[in-house]
């Protein structure tokens, strides 16, 4: 992987979580995600894309975000795993959420889709 396709990954993250902001993530990762992708949260939950989508169409948006410690990790066949630190808050919730995140990207069609989410809560 070049540093151009960690690049693609990196902003594919940042729009993840724009569209979280902007009350735009039940489309955004309904079209990102893979037919069987799963996202397995930080409170302890497993959902298929359409849980995701139906779950993000209720989510209040998230105010703010920061990745940190960014690191890109190729697997089998060029797809790629995007591991990050995650800090986010909600308006009015004093509290912020923080979280070692994976994303497993792979290739559709010569698209990056994502195929598994997972978040690891930092105490």
């Amino acid at each position: 992987m070049d540093a151009d396709q960690g690049a693609e990954l990196l902003e594919l993250e940042h729009r993840g979580w724009d569209s979280l902001c902007d009350g735009t993530g039940a489309s955004f990762y309904g079209s990102l995600m893979t037919e069987d992708g799963m996202m397995v949260l930080a409170h302890g939950q497993a959902m298929t894309r359409d849980e995701v989508v139906e779950s993000l169409a209720q989510a209040p948006p998230w105010q703010s975000y920061q990745i940190t410690d960014v690191r890109t990790v190729v697997l089998a066949s060029g797809d790629a795993a995007l591991v990050y630190r995650g800090t986010a808050r909600r308006e009015g919730d004093g509290r912020e959420f923080v979280a070692l995140m994976t994303s497993v990207y792979t290739r559709v069609d010569g698209d990056w889709r994502l195929a598994v989410y997972q978040q690891t809560p930092v105490p």
